[in-house]
């Protein structure tokens, strides 16, 4: 289950839930710290449009080249490290898994996608499961790309970086020629206002925002992110959280409570 903001009448309040898969949630935080703040999911939107879509589903990509032999960087650019056989076919059953979760009448899906040529291929094994009418658009999103590491790589240095990664932090450490895990925490954050807006113009085009559902195509890291950014975890929680499985789905659902206020988890 997803982590969630909870909204009530008189309190906002945050709330991590477990659920009980490979991906690591972390501990809940105390109620009572006034670390963080409430991000706009939690703002009380009775005098307005709810922004927030049916589901926002998130999924890393099949398995890449780069995930099975570290030397694939070598001579071929990350945004260009296809998809294996075995990604392939996980995309592929993650599609059937996709179709079934999105069943109900009148559904549609806004895909947004990393444009890594393995997010594309990941897409292209996705896409065959629902029709032309069912999709509303399809964007290329290069804020929620991998985190950049360097360029042509030498694998053992960058097996030395990753090594010093682990003892120093993944959030904060920085990659000699490339980003730190902060840089990407900020590019998908400003991502969501986007994500938001998009969500408001569907509305206004007369798509009903309750039969919407967001399917973001990424990687590891920018999806833990995306989370941590959505549900305002702290570094410390961040750090105890990992990466999905390849092609594995993390499904935000929308809530409503009596009062009208509605949130994801």
């Amino acid at each position: 289950m997803m982590s969630r903001i909870m909204s009530s009448c008189n309190l906002c309040r945050r709330q991590l839930v477990q659920r009980s898969c490979c991906f690591i949630r972390p501990p809940p935080p105390s109620s009572s710290s006034s670390r963080g703040r409430p991000l706009s999911s939690v703002v009380d939107h009775r005098d307005c449009s709810d922004f927030r879509p049916r589901r926002i589903i998130l999924m890393r990509h099949g398995q890449s080249m780069g995930n099975v032999d570290e030397s694939a960087y070598v001579n071929t650019a990350d945004w260009r490290i296809p998809l294996t056989d075995i990604g392939k076919k996980q995309a592929h059953e993650a599609g059937k898994i996709l179709r079934e979760k999105i069943c109900e009448k009148d559904a549609s899906v806004v895909f947004y996608y990393s444009p890594y040529l393995r997010t594309n291929q990941t897409l292209d094994e996705i896409l065959p499961f629902f029709n032309e009418k069912e999709i509303v658009s399809c964007l290329e999103e290069p804020r929620i790309s991998e985190q950049q590491i360097g360029n042509f790589q030498n694998v053992q240095q960058v097996l030395d970086a990753k090594a010093e990664r682990s003892k120093f932090g993944r959030f904060f450490y920085r990659f000699p020629s490339g980003e730190a895990g902060l840089d990407v925490y900020n590019r998908v954050s400003s991502f969501i206002p986007t994500l938001v807006r998009d969500c408001n113009q569907y509305d206004h085009a007369g798509h009903n925002l309750d039969n919407l559902n967001i399917v973001i195509v990424t990687h590891g890291l920018a999806l833990r992110l995306f989370l941590m950014r959505w549900f305002q975890w702290s570094v410390h929680d961040f750090e105890q959280s990992q990466n999905p499985e390849n092609c594995e789905l993390i499904t935000m659902n929308k809530n409503k409570d009596v009062c009208g206020h509605a949130w994801m988890e």
